[in-house]
This record gives C-alpha cells, structure tokens and sequence, in this order.
C-alpha cells in the first residue's frame, strides 16, 4: 500500500513499486532443505521528480536489497516495479539496457566505487563511453562541464582518486552518477563515511543538483538526523517490511509504529535543552532466516499483545501516515488480547 496520490502527482512520478519482493535461496547443508531469507518483502512506494523518498531501518532490514531493485542489478521475486512507463518484471534484456541509464547508484564508499588505476577524465567519461556514441572530444567536454557542477577544478581532470579527500571523491562519484543524464538517484549511505562539516556540503550539493535536473532520490541511510534534513517522505523498514510510511513532518512529529519511535529517540539532538527519552529495544534483531511468526517486531515490541504473535499488520492509514502495527491501528488491544 502506498500513500494516496493527487493526479498532480501521478504526472511526476518516475518510478512506481507495488507489493515489491525479493526473496533468496539459502543453503543449509546437504541434508537439509533450503531457507527462504525475505530480503524485502511487499514493499510499496513511489519517487517523484524533484522529491526525495528517503529509506530507513537497522542494518539487515531490506534498504540496500531495495536499492539492487531500484537500480536493476537484481529483478524483482514478485510484485511489479515501473519505471519510466516500463514495468521491469519480464522485461526483456534491450528493454532492461535502455532503462538502466535513466537510475543511477551513488555508493557509501566514494574511494571503493572508484578505479584507482583510472584518471578522473576517463572515470566521468566511461559511462558515456559504454552507453552512447558520444564523440571522445564531446565526452571530454560533458565530463568537465560535470566536474565544475559539482564544484571540482578543471586541473582535476587528469589526477586519480588517491590524490583526492573523500568529500571530492564523492563529488566524482555524482559527478559520474549524473553522466548519463538520469532521472532517478539512488543515494546508498552517501555521506555516512564523512566527516560531518563536509557531510553538509554534499548534502547542499545534493539538493542542488536536485532542483536543477529535477531528480528523483532514493535516499538511503540510518542517520535520521541527516534524513530530516533531506527528505519529502520516509518509509521505515524492518527485517524487510514497510512499518511507517509518511511524510517527513508527520514522522519526525508525530510517529506511530514504537519501531520509528525508538530509532527517533536514540537521534542525537543539537540542543541541549530538549531532553528526549530514550527508548531501548530488548533483545536482539532476530535472524532474517528466521523470522518470528506475526509481526516480526513483537519480540521487541514495548506494547505488543497476543495478537501480534499471530497474524502479521498490514499497512493501514493512521493519521497522517501507513502503519503496520495492530497496537496502533486497534484502539483497545487489551480488550481484543483478553
């Protein structure tokens, strides 16, 4: 389920993503039967041009599975994912070609996502290089002209990544992302491995280049006080289901699910005077290859009652959001339980 849409709205989306699955075969030995590790499991949503959807949740909840989706390397186990008026579940191999142009990745780590052998000119131009017949002298041109957008100097164009900060590594790597001229971006933890002053000039660079190519972002990242800053819409995950889905305001001022709830309150705040009480989960995130029947959050639910053991919530509208949690959505839980 996915917030509901004005036909404004409709107009400017790029990508839309229906009851989205991706599901894995692991092996046990040789003497046992395969498990089934739900990566993602029926995720809704929709990016729209010049907005920012931004994803969180601990590690293992499904957010980099979601950006594999997003951006093609894998397809889907089920569930239907269009992008730009193509849906990509059966589509063939030069449908799939022409469409991976149009969403492009920006990795967490800007010196791993870089050739260190390759200069900056060739690392720019190599998109290009592979996707179009682009003349070498207009590559050349586009990659510099990309160079200055992103705040780099024309005498880095013949330098290789070592010889760069990890702040300019990472303008190379958008400057690169932005190569082919897409419509979507997905930022995988793109600031996490810097230091915070320089976090903040990405995060400008971003929302500018944003407003200037009208671009779509996947944001995803488990700083929620950098997604405050970023974000048009949240979606909060957990062992690989959807639990909150709104707006930025109404997650981060009035949340619902106690999943959001706790990874809200352990957000440093700059101001020493607001105190904020700190909710600790109990337990341990469960085993993805095993997941406890109902809803998986119960076992470290502060509110859960006997029917979150047995059947799983779905999303439902609350306020001013999508919740899954049947504390919430039940008005009397006790009453039911008993």
């Amino acid at each position: 389920m996915s917030l509901p849409l004005g036909n404004e709205r409709r107009m400017s989306q790029v990508l839309n993503a229906q009851d989205l699955t991706r599901y894995y075969s692991v092996s046990r030995g040789a003497f046992k039967e395969a498990a089934i590790l739900k990566a993602v499991d029926g995720a809704s949503f929709t990016l729209e041009r010049g907005k920012t959807l931004a994803v969180v949740g601990e590690s293992g909840c499904g957010k980099s599975t979601l950006a594999r989706l997003v951006t093609m390397i894998e397809l889907p186990t089920s569930g239907g994912l269009n992008i730009a008026g193509h849906d990509i579940v059966g589509a063939t191999s030069q449908t799939l070609r022409g469409l991976r142009p149009k969403v492009q990745i920006v990795f967490q780590n800007p010196y791993g996502s870089l050739n260190p052998r390759q200069k900056i000119g060739s690392i720019l131009e190599e998109p290009l290089l592979v996707n179009t017949n682009m003349p070498k002298a207009e590559r050349g041109e586009k990659a510099r002209a990309m160079m200055s957008r992103v705040g780099l100097r024309p005498e880095h164009y013949e330098r290789y990544p070592h010889m760069f900060s990890g702040g300019q590594r990472q303008r190379i790597a958008i400057a690169r992302a932005l190569m082919l001229d897409p419509e979507i971006l997905v930022l995988d933890e793109p600031v996490s491995a810097l230091d915070i002053s320089i976090q903040a000039q990405v995060l400008n660079l971003l929302a500018k280049l944003q407003q200037q190519h009208n671009l779509a972002y996947l944001f995803i990242s488990h700083d929620l006080s950098v997604v405050k800053h970023i974000a048009d819409e949240v979606m909060v995950m957990y062992l690989g289901r959807v639990v909150e889905q709104g707006t930025r305001d109404s997650i981060f001022k009035k949340p619902q699910h106690p999943y959001t709830k706790a990874l809200l309150s352990a957000t440093p705040t700059p101001d020493p005077a607001r105190k904020r009480e700190r909710i600790v989960l109990k337990g341990e995130l469960p085993s993805p290859l095993n997941p406890p029947a109902g809803c998986t959050f119960h076992p470290r639910c502060p509110i859960a009652f006997e029917k979150c053991g047995r059947e799983n919530p779905n999303l439902v509208a609350h306020e001013q959001s999508l919740v899954a949690c049947h504390a919430v959505n039940d008005p009397y839980p006790e009453t039911k339980a008993a």
